[in-house]
């Protein structure tokens, strides 16, 4: 089983994996772990309440679906401010993953990378 994913991470994997289509909470986790080759780990303790949240936000919405059997499911699906927001939150994780690779390798040419 892969690693448990911090917490502060868990929305912009979930805007993420919204992306392609909309999912119910255990889908979304199961297509974070699909991702990452199994490496990472969401349980639905972390989960839902980042779910919260973003709906609270506005960058997510759910219904109810009732399928013809097994119970009612709450499916969530982007929306207009969550895709927004997901290229905000990537480009922000992207100059700040470039920020501590630039750190760890060394640096080149004695230049910064700002955050």
């Amino acid at each position: 089983m892969g690693r448990e994913l911090p917490k502060g991470d868990i929305p912009l994997l979930v805007l993420s994996v919204l992306t392609d289509a909309p999912r119910h909470g255990y889908a979304i986790a199961r297509e974070i772990e699909r991702l990452s080759d199994h490496s990472l780990t969401l349980r639905e303790g972390a989960l839902y309440p980042a779910l919260r949240v973003l709906e609270q936000d506005g960058l997510v919405q759910s219904n109810w679906e009732v399928p013809a059997s097994g119970p009612a499911r709450k499916i969530y699906t982007l929306t207009e401010a969550g895709n927004a927001e997901l290229v905000k939150r990537a480009e922000a994780w992207q100059r700040y993953a470039r920020t501590i690779e630039h750190i760890i390798t060394g640096g080149s040419n004695g230049e910064t990378q700002p955050v």
